[in-house]
């Protein structure tokens, strides 16, 4: 059975999704890779605000191509999610972050936070990106557009097929 989700998503409902699940997601999802989860990690460290609200959001761990003409955004497939392994935990504990997406398993710190805290960490596939990005309807760079690719954008997505690779109790589909 898939299951049908829309952004936000709370902590509760992260806490209802078992590794394996198939979900369909639609609604907003932020972007962010190494650089970008850098970058928002030191402006919580100095105490600043965040170009973004992360509460109850999702992350996307991916560097999407540039559009081609008449669509929204280029191949959008997965990054590996261990490069941000290093914050994760922090998002997720100082900021409230219910949702990663990525690729490959994830540290013990990462999943002890999840378990904490309240968070699921979808896997998407890879090697699919070209067809990944059909059910992303729009995308914004929002900040650090300095980064290029890896620049944190909006992404509206629709029926975004993800499966629940470790879920908030800390069951993996990678062990």
């Amino acid at each position: 059975m898939i299951k049908e989700l829309t952004t936000p998503l709370t902590a509760a409902d992260a806490r209802t999704l078992k590794a394996g699940d198939e979900v369909r997601l639609t609604g907003i999802i932020w972007t962010g890779r190494d650089a970008a989860h850098k970058k928002l990690v030191a402006l919580l460290e100095a105490g600043k605000e965040l170009p973004v609200e992360l509460k109850d959001q999702i992350i996307y761990f991916v560097g999407p191509c540039p559009a081609p003409p008449g669509r929204p955004i280029g191949s959008a497939g997965p990054t590996t999610s261990g490069r941000m392994d290093a914050y994760s935990p922090i998002l997720i504990e100082k900021c409230g972050l219910t949702g990663m997406i990525g690729k490959g398993g994830r540290s013990a710190a990462v999943v002890d936070a999840m378990k904490r805290f309240g968070a699921v960490y979808f896997g998407a596939t890879g090697g699919a990106g070209a067809l990944i990005a059909r059910k992303i309807k729009s995308c914004e760079v929002i900040a650090f557009p300095e980064l290029g690719t890896e620049a944190i954008h909006k992404l509206y997505v629709e029926d975004f097929p993800l499966v629940v690779a470790i879920d908030a109790e800390g069951n993996s589909l990678y062990e």
